[in-house]
């Protein structure tokens, strides 16, 4: 693989696309902090063209797509600057050796497992619902393998709601949201699968992406990413 380039001598530091929050910036990649209700990728048409790696593009012209966030998440999400570290990231999904985390809040008092360990597992499968896209079903037929872990962070009794860490061990579309929504415990404002009450329940759907650890494409440092959500 070929070295990466120095950083550029940024005396204020790295220029900020409109509208994002960087978070690191080197000669090989890019995190930001996504708000939610912007896309990660374009999209089709002329109006979902706006979108952050586009936005990243301008100011970093090198920056390649690694990985995504739905639209209506928030959260951090990384970019790769050129080939060589677009690979070796894509290469490190595929490997599951980037781990995330989220934190979303769901109706109803979701309780766990009463066990040693503090996480529990949804092991569901999944398959994109081709009549209703962009939504995904539960189908134990045809569903691919889909895990996710999650843990009781806190519950409000007064709203009626749970607080989840989320880890998912697979990346399906739609996956966290669907994996809840199988519990019986749906996101609140999610607007594609939560019943009316939960969707109301929220200004937003309350999924972010809290953290993100991988290893440096060129040096292998491993790398913690952290963001509070914003809810």
């Amino acid at each position: 693989m070929a070295a990466a380039r120095e950083p550029a001598p940024w005396s204020l530091g790295p220029p900020v696309p409109p509208g994002l929050a960087l978070v690191h910036a080197d000669a090989a990649l890019l995190v930001f902090d996504k708000p939610a209700g912007l896309l990660a990728v374009p999209g089709r048409g002329e109006d979902k063209q706006d979108c952050l790696a586009a936005r990243a593009q301008a100011e970093f012209p090198d920056a390649r797509v690694v990985h995504r966030l739905d639209m209506a998440t928030s959260g951090l999400i990384v970019l790769a600057r050129g080939a060589p570290a677009q690979r070796a990231l894509n290469l490190a999904f595929e490997k599951r050796q980037v781990h995330k985390q989220y934190e979303a809040v769901v109706a109803g008092r979701l309780e766990p497992a009463v066990t040693d360990d503090p996480w529990n597992l949804i092991d569901l499968p999944l398959i994109v619902d081709w009549p209703n896209r962009p939504r995904s079903i539960v189908d134990h037929a045809i569903g691919k393998p889909s895990r996710t872990r999650w843990r009781v962070l806190g519950h409000d009794p007064q709203a009626g709601t749970t607080r989840v860490l989320l880890e998912p061990v697979t990346g399906r579309s739609h996956q966290l949201r669907v994996h809840l929504l199988a519990l019986g415990h749906p996101i609140l404002g999610d607007p594609l699968y939560a019943p009316a009450a939960a969707r109301v329940a929220a200004p937003r759907l309350l999924l972010h992406a809290r953290r993100l650890a991988l290893f440096h494409p060129v040096t292998g440092e491993p790398l913690v990413f952290d963001s509070p959500p914003p809810f």
